[in-house]
């Protein structure tokens, strides 16, 4: 039988020890299991000996050593993986994980590409890797910190399932429908914890209940409004006096579709034998969670993994009297009975605009209170030409300000608001302090979102945790190896449905079936629904500048209005649609920005994505032709260069 150590010139020239030991394995063999055409190819032999004795396998060659070493790992129960410049100490790994009894070790030699490779699957750079169950755990200090601590005996034990997913939310679905789609038994777990309001949903996330969807459905609302007085201007007649909207009729709409939502997420789950447990999941044990219901039943469960995917929840000031108690949040909005009457939106962040956005659509008065910048994070010159809209559609913007104060002057009702105090200060130029109160129906608190409802820092379970409380991974593995995360509850990731789905579908692929697909989370798409829609992918044009150098971008950029809304002169988006592409100027003008203002800025967003992805460069979207008369062909024709001090763009028609 051919040695497991490597092809015959590695056999060669490895040192004296490791020939011996590989030696002693061959001499233990029993039986000879061929790993398949892949390891063929590569020249990967695989051997099992007796009780106690590693199965080793040989992946030397560059032809698909990962995947043929990933496939080996994934269906073994512990491996040691290294190459020629990174064998040291291979015999004590090997021997410590036979001496806590796991059987059937694979020893898997591959070449330097293929370590490179590893390191970036897993981030580590401590070798030999070790891996258990198809779990990186690293290097021999955290297998021993395993063993000291009995950790690994016990992931070895017996688990009721293969996979037990925390969190019922676009991402934790996905990947339970996933892992279940491969084979595994799954469990998945959500539970809702009332909000400061006590407001609950069903199955399905905050996307499904409480953001995306209802969000987008409300958002259609306040523009058909819109859509209504343009079709006077295009000829039709409607009944004289006031259009008017209905919260209720447009609440109940979306609630029923929502539902029905929840419930087909059921079915789903049911079809795909996950087991669905309406439980809040606390860990008990390395391997172990208590399920808790709404009756205060405790169930336990175990599982050989498990993934977090619990999301964020609305945060709120709770320095401010009277802003947990009588504020509501994103979660609430949606669901309320009766219509918010005059709004007040607190915070810059787009689910604040957004809010701000629709309310003031379907026709209610609506203030929005920032402290500082708006959608930080975003490209801020675009940032601030949807405040300038948002301010020409009616909104009422109160900068520089935080509320100090907010009393209820009247309860709400089942069927009405109630009424509410809201004071703060403003500073001016020169530092005077001045004191501000006005009376609201409804305040809505956006400042931002934090991870609230996951209990994974305890004594059995030690999850690594950032400042703000969110989850820190490697491609989402968490500092223990058999627990993963993903979505918004990722450190450093973006808070974005689409990306948890990828995640969760890619993760699932890769722990259970040994594949080097990791989730690409640059250049993602998304939109933010305000009155003028924006959308973007790539870089805003602060981070391309602190990125590649003020003097090496090149920003081209154009205004527009749309045809549609030629026809109604009184349409503001006639003087705000706004577009522009950010481009390397020593990478042959390669596109690493793209941002739209203007309606359907979604649809339009997500096709040009993908030349993003693939690298376009300016010459690619100038030999496009475009489809007239649309919006999305001014990419297709923008030649104005974008410099310091210029005037106002020109506004051009399609």
């Amino acid at each position: 039988m051919e040695c497991p150590a490597g092809d015959k010139a590695s056999r060669t020239s490895s040192p004296g020890r490791f020939s011996r030991f590989f030696t002693s394995i061959r001499e233990r063999v029993v039986a000879r299991v061929d790993t398949g055409a892949s390891n063929r190819r590569t020249g990967a032999v695989a051997s099992t000996a007796g009780a106690m004795a590693p199965r080793a396998a040989r992946l030397g060659s560059s032809a698909v050593p990962i995947s043929a070493a990933l496939t080996t790992i994934a269906k073994s129960p512990a491996a040691v993986v290294y190459s020629e410049s990174v064998q040291h100490r291979l015999e004590e790994y090997v021997n410590l994980l036979r001496g806590q009894e796991i059987e059937n070790t694979v020893v898997v030699h591959v070449d330097e590409d293929a370590r490179k490779d590893f390191q970036k699957l897993t981030l580590r750079d401590n070798w030999p890797l070790v891996y258990v169950k198809g779990d990186c755990v690293g290097g021999l200090e955290e297998v021993n910190k395993l063993v000291a601590n009995g950790q690994l005996k016990s992931w070895f034990q017996e688990h009721q399932y293969d996979l037990i997913v925390i969190g019922g939310g676009s991402g934790g679905l996905a990947a339970a429908k996933e892992a279940a789609r491969l084979g595994k038994k799954v469990a998945c777990f959500d539970y809702v914890k009332p909000s400061t309001q006590d407001t609950t949903w069903g199955l399905g996330g905050t996307c499904v209940n409480v953001g995306c969807i209802p969000k987008k459905l409300m958002h259609q609302g306040a523009l058909l409004g819109g859509s209504i007085k343009d079709a006077k201007k295009f000829g039709w007649k409607f009944p004289e006096g006031e259009i008017t909207h209905n919260w209720k009729t447009m609440r109940d709409a979306i609630n029923d579709h929502i539902a029905g939502l929840n419930w087909a997420y059921r079915v789903q789950l049911r079809e795909k034998n996950v087991e669905y447990v309406n439980s809040y999941a606390t860990f008990v044990g390395p391997h172990e969670v208590s399920g808790k219901n709404k009756k205060g039943v405790v169930t336990n469960y175990t599982a050989t993994r498990f993934l977090v995917a619990t999301g964020l929840r609305p945060k709120f000031d709770a320095t401010i009297p009277g802003c947990k108690e009588y504020c509501i949040s994103s979660d609430d909005i949606f669901s309320i009975k009766y219509s918010p009457g005059k709004t007040l939106c607190v915070g810059a962040s787009y689910i604040s605009l957004e809010c701000a956005g629709f309310l003031k659509g379907i026709g209610l008065e609506v203030s929005v209170m920032v402290r500082s910048i708006l959608l930080r994070g975003f490209d801020q010159q675009i940032s601030e030409k949807i405040g300038k809209h948002m301010e020409a559609y009616g909104i009422n913007f109160i900068r520089g300000c935080i509320p100090t104060k907010i009393e209820q002057l009247e309860p709400k009702t089942k069927t009405a608001p109630g009424r509410l105090l809201v004071h703060w200060v403003s500073i001016d130029a020169e530092g005077k302090k001045t004191e501000h109160s006005e009376e609201f129906n409804t305040v809505l608190y956006a400042i931002g979102r934090e991870p609230q409802n996951v209990d994974v820092k305890t004594d059995v379970v030690d999850i690594e945790l950032a400042k703000s409380g969110k989850i820190v991974a490697r491609h989402e593995q968490t500092s223990v190896p058999w627990i993963y995360a993903i979505g918004d509850i990722l450190e450093g990731k973006p808070e974005l449905t689409p990306v948890a789905i990828q995640a969760g579908r890619v993760l699932a692929r890769r722990i259970f079936q040994g594949n080097y697909e990791l989730t690409e989370y640059d250049k993602v798409p998304t939109t933010v629904f305000t009155p003028l829609e924006y959308g973007c992918c790539g870089l805003s044009e602060e981070d391309a500048i602190k990125k590649y150098g003020q003097d090496n971008i090149i920003v081209y950029h154009g205004a527009f209005k749309p045809l549609e809304y030629v026809i109604n002169e009184d349409r503001i988006e006639n003087n705000h649609c706004y577009c522009k592409l950010i481009c390397v100027r020593n990478q042959e003008e390669r596109v690493v920005g793209y941002h739209i203002l203007t309606p359907t800025a979604g649809e339009i967003t997500q096709g040009f994505a993908i030349g993003l992805k693939l690298g376009a460069k300016k010459r690619d979207f100038d030999r496009l032709i475009g489809i007239h008369p649309t919006v999305a062909e001014q990419f297709t024709t923008l030649t104005l260069e974008k410099k310091e001090g210029e005037e106002e763009l020109k506004v051009e028609g399609c």
